[in-house]
């Protein structure tokens, strides 16, 4: 049985090898419609919005953790097909030049812009971890309450990397997309409010944020220092976080000041 695909799609049969077997697949590919020649420019942008966003995209999503998205290339290509002379931009942070902007307190967050026959959208996208957590430039914990356990436990957030700034982007290229029409109805209901946690098996509700003290055990292994070789010991297995960090640096000062009177 063949399917047919109606306008704006063209419905084509591309051959796929697959264990030496060649079968035969459908794919869609976005075809401009018929736009009239008196047409004011918002009502040709309404037509192509149209076009756009009815256009089958099934073939090209992949779902993880029970979201669908979308690849940036596949987005991009479909996109160019429809307006070849789109362009889009990554918003820089003029303080510093980083294509991200950054609060200690919330986390960090891209921006991008599509310009398309002198429309321009916005987007933005905060970076986020598989859990859909906001990340930091710093790790920090939370407590969510495990409804099987019938308690409260401390889950993790990583600090971000550059990867994940990355990720964050192209995927927020994609949702800037579709502002103009290119797979909007997979983001239709995501701003509807959740009631699972991040492992998807029980009620999450956040109830503290606290850093992560990266240097907890450097400062645990000072404190417990009996002696001067043990603490310089210590102090050349980690010399470069120790110059690097002035509280760091003053407690193993403090401490060095400690033992040397008990030896008076």
């Amino acid at each position: 049985m063949v399917s047919v695909c109606s306008p704006p799609f063209l419905c084509l049969y591309q051959p796929i090898i697959n264990n030496n077997l060649k079968t035969k697949t459908i794919m869609c590919k976005f075809v401009k419609p018929q736009i009239p020649a008196d047409a004011t420019a918002d009502e040709r942008r309404s037509i192509m919005f149209d076009a756009l966003s009815t256009l089958d995209l099934s073939d090209k999503v992949e779902k993880r953790e029970n979201l669908t998205y979308l690849s940036w290339s596949n987005a991009w290509s479909e996109f160019k097909y429809a307006y070849p002379s789109a362009t889009y931009r990554i918003v820089k942070n003029p303080n510093t030049g980083l294509p991200y902007f950054t609060d200690p307190n919330v986390g960090i967050i891209v921006f991008t812009e599509v310009t398309v026959d002198d429309v321009t959208h916005e987007m933005f996208l905060p970076v986020m971890n598989q859990a859909n957590r906001a990340m930091k430039l710093e790790p920090y914990s939370y407590q969510v309450w495990d409804s099987y356990k019938k308690q409260y436990v401390e889950k993790t957030v990583n600090a971000a990397t550059m990867f994940d700034i990355n990720k964050t982007i192209m995927r927020c290229l994609v949702k800037n997309l579709a502002m103009f029409g290119l797979g909007l109805y997979i983001y239709s209901g995501e701003d509807v409010p959740g009631t699972t946690d991040d492992s998807g098996a029980s009620a999450a509700t956040p109830v503290t944020q606290k850093p992560v003290d990266r240097f907890a055990s450097i400062k645990n292994s000072i404190n417990q220092a009996t002696d001067i070789p043990t603490l310089m010991s210590l102090y050349l297995d980690h010399q470069n976080e120790v110059e690097a960090n002035p509280s760091i640096k003053e407690l193993f000062t403090t401490k060095r000041v400690q033992l040397q009177s008990m030896r008076k």
